[in-house]
């Protein structure tokens, strides 16, 4: 990734994103003072999105992307009163040309710091 792409896709499948909280969740690599995040840069668009599903409630997933940084992941949140948890709720994928289509989505976009 680099600085002129910024903020780079923001839509990533719910499937990727599994895997992403899955590779956050087995590492148990011990991180130094220097290399530690300390923040992350989100993209407005990322947030507009996930807000825009008009949820309760909005998760921030931790993953690690597949550049071996971690993220953040959006998901809207909705109270489900006969299970008593909070569930998923996906934005729906664009195309490349903005068109509606392409299944359940998340959404990144995120930079750590550092090393952004």
């Amino acid at each position: 990734m680099n600085e002129e792409t910024f903020p780079g896709p923001i839509q990533i499948s719910v499937a990727t994103a599994n895997e992403w909280e899955k590779r956050y969740h087995d590492d148990n690599s011990i991180e130094d003072s220097k290399n530690k995040v300390k923040a992350f840069l989100i993209p407005r668009e990322s947030l507009e999105k996930v807000l825009k599903l008009e949820t309760e409630a909005v998760w921030a997933y931790l993953g690690i992307n597949d550049q071996k940084e971690k993220t953040l992941l959006f998901v809207g949140a909705e109270y489900d009163k006969e299970a008593e948890k909070w569930i998923n709720v996906y934005g729906i994928g664009e195309g490349a040309d903005g068109e509606v289509g392409g299944g359940d989505v998340v959404y990144d976009g995120i930079r750590p710091s550092p090393p952004y």
